[in-house]
């Protein structure tokens, strides 16, 4: 089986690290549960400069580092991959955010997941030359059984692929997506998403 694995509050907390780092640079005091949007502009109500400077400081290599696993990730993806699936994580990180973020996923116990950067979210240009650098014309071209993601703006990146199964992990910012499409199922922990996808 071929899964797609988000990154991002997937994989590790890290909107509960932006919302310190918005409280300790701006003093703006937005906890985890009551973020709203997955933009950290309109989560955090932030000018574009205090925006950029957010995202900046998020992606630098140590911030990037010290996210928190999201409890149970590491042991079912490690399960999965176990049992013969093959494991890809596709992340809207910046393609600059590639080398902490396959040391978190090696410290994390994941040396063998692949890890491709996409922008998902229109933020930067494509880095030639790379082998973890995707364009959307070759994302297109992969084949994925299961999906795990959070994000409402990449729900999309699955209408290609009429047979897949999302399970879409509860966050805060998108518990207003209801109703899911049929093949899109809510789950609120590992142990959850691990249960669902036994057999298939």
């Amino acid at each position: 089986m071929n899964i797609y694995v988000d990154f991002d509050d997937c994989l590790c907390e890290t909107a509960a690290a932006f919302s310190d780092l918005a409280r300790e640079m701006f003093d703006i005091d937005v906890p985890y549960e009551k973020m709203r949007y997955f933009n950290l502009q309109m989560a955090f109500d932030l000018n574009d400069e205090q925006y950029d400077a957010l995202l900046r400081k998020g992606h630098e290599n140590d911030v990037l580092l010290g996210f928190k696993e999201t409890p149970g990730a590491v042991k079912v993806l490690n399960e999965w991959i176990e049992r013969g699936d093959n494991v890809s994580i596709i992340t809207g990180r910046p393609f600059s955010a590639y080398e902490a973020s396959r040391t978190w996923l090696d410290n994390h116990g994941l040396k063998d997941v692949k890890l491709y950067c996409l922008d998902k979210y229109g933020r930067e240009n494509f880095m030639k030359n790379s082998d973890f650098s995707l364009k959307l014309e070759d994302y297109y071209k992969m084949k994925f059984d299961l999906a795990v993601e959070d994000s409402p703006s990449a729900f999309k990146f699955f209408d290609h692929l009429p047979d897949i199964k999302v399970m879409v992990f509860d966050r805060p910012w998108n518990r207003e997506t209801e109703p899911l499409k049929d093949n899109f199922t809510r789950c609120f922990n590992w142990e959850s998403i691990r249960e669902k996808t036994m057999n298939l």
